[in-house]
């Protein structure tokens, strides 16, 4: 099977037009030659659950890239994360010349060790499956193929590069901003940021705009009473009716909004309410004749601008403030993922991950569709850098779900693009945009 991968590796190659430089060619033959080293760690890394609370799994999947990452030249370190309850994170750098590119992964899953999803399969020369095979080890390994070759061409040596491959992405640790201080820090120092998450799981896109994921808390209290008491003017509304009222409000102001989605998700009413916030439920008491006293909302937003995410968040807040009689509301905005906004320099970027990809005869990438695209580490980088662009992970399908595959042969051709394009990066003349 492996051989077949060989073959259509080399096959590949073949076709790579003639703009590739001599580095660049090195760059691809490196990738061909660690090809079956790169998916052996693969199956490594993902038989080693790594849930997001297995903290021993977690870093036991980042020792092994930080050894990858030492043998390459990089100064590992691993940041213990009990400060915000997690494992940690792995943080690599080289220093060198030049722009600073940062480049994010993450080692834990959504797997944890209850789960029966536990082992790598190599069901053909096109299909692989495991826990993390695409979200995100593979981004992971893709990474470490990309160092590998551009070590090989002579390229590394120059180049100043970060990597911070995160222990908590699926299940991110509080508080956040200590969660994520880390990575703030890395894309202070950084022009540009490439995320190595598998984006909407096909190699033919790229993610250049991703929305936030924000939640919040909707809580409302009326004066209970007999039901026959309801909209008196002692009584008044009571605390289901004015949940409902505000929660409507937002669908008629906000629910044109391009790119914008608040979703309400769990809602508790009665005259007694036990909301459970670890777990997002709990339970409630009532009575069809009683005036419901307390109400429970909890919710997200997805934003695709730090602008849109104030608007909307500024509006609900209109919205609660506006009480029906005898009733009071407050929402409660929780800390979360920023949006990353479409801005010029994340085209200019694709634009520039584009043409290596044409140029070593993969075809045209093009931008995924913001609401196609999940909440991401690489938003944190947002305010920091030049230019950003996530979903250079591998092609996949059905993340987050026992059936969970990737291709292997996308696997090197990620890495293809990945070093040509930071090789290219580091070339003055190419480099456009402010740093932010």
């Amino acid at each position: 099977m492996q051989r077949l991968i060989i073959i259509a590796l080399i096959t590949m190659s073949v076709s790579i037009q003639a703009q590739v430089s001599k580095v660049e060619k090195k760059i691809v033959n490196s990738v061909d030659t660690h090809h079956p080293e790169a998916l052996r760690l693969l199956e490594e890394v993902v038989n080693i659950n790594s849930g997001s609370m297995n903290f021993e799994g977690v870093k036991k999947v980042g020792m092994i890239f930080q050894a990858k990452l030492d043998a390459l030249g990089f100064s590992t370190k691993w940041v213990d994360g009990s400060a915000w309850g997690r494992s940690g994170h792995l943080v690599a750098e080289h220093k060198g010349k030049g722009k600073t590119l940062l480049l994010i992964g993450h080692l834990d899953t959504v797997f944890e060790l209850a789960s029966p999803f536990q082992q790598f399969k190599m069901i053909n020369d096109s299909i692989m499956s495991g826990p993390g095979v695409g979200d995100m080890k593979g981004g992971d390994v893709i990474i470490i193929q990309a160092m590998q070759a551009l070590k090989d061409a002579g390229a590394l040596e120059n180049m100043s590069i970060i990597i911070v491959m995160t222990g908590d992405e699926e299940l991110s640790g509080r508080p956040l901003n200590l969660a994520r201080k880390d990575l703030i820090e890395a894309a202070k120092s950084a022009d540009i940021a490439l995320g190595f998450e598998d984006g909407d799981g096909n190699p033919k896109t790229a993610v250049v705009a991703r929305r936030s994921s924000f939640g919040w808390e909707l809580r409302v209290e009326g004066v209970p009473s007999h039901s026959s008491q309801i909209f008196t003017k002692d009584i008044g509304a009571g605390a289901i009716y004015e949940a409902a009222r505000i929660i409507n409000g937002f669908y008629e102001a906000l629910s044109n909004e391009e790119n914008l989605t608040f979703n309400p998700g769990m809602i508790l009413g009665g005259s007694t309410v036990e909301h459970d916030k670890e777990m997002d439920g709990g339970s409630a008491y009532g009575k069809s004749n009683i005036v419901a006293k307390y109400t429970v909302v909890t919710g997200d937003i997805r934003a695709i601008s730090p602008e849109q995410l104030k608007k909307t968040q500024d509006t609900m807040r209109e919205i609660v403030a506006n009480h029906r009689p005898q009733t009071k509301a407050e929402i409660i905005f929780d800390d979360g993922y920023p949006p990353l906004a479409p801005v010029k320099g994340n085209y200019d970027l694709l634009s520039y991950y584009n043409k290596a990809s044409n140029d070593l005869g993969f075809g045209n990438v093009t931008a995924v569709k913001p609401r196609d695209a999940g909440a991401a580490d690489i938003s944190f980088t947002a305010p920091y850098v030049a230019m950003a662009m996530d979903g250079l992970g591998p092609g996949s399908a059905g993340g987050h779900t026992v059936n969970e595959t990737a291709d292997p042969r996308s696997i090197a051709i990620q890495a293809k693009r990945t070093a040509v394009l930071m090789y290219r990066l580091t070339q003055e003349k190419v480099i456009t945009g402010q740093k932010k």
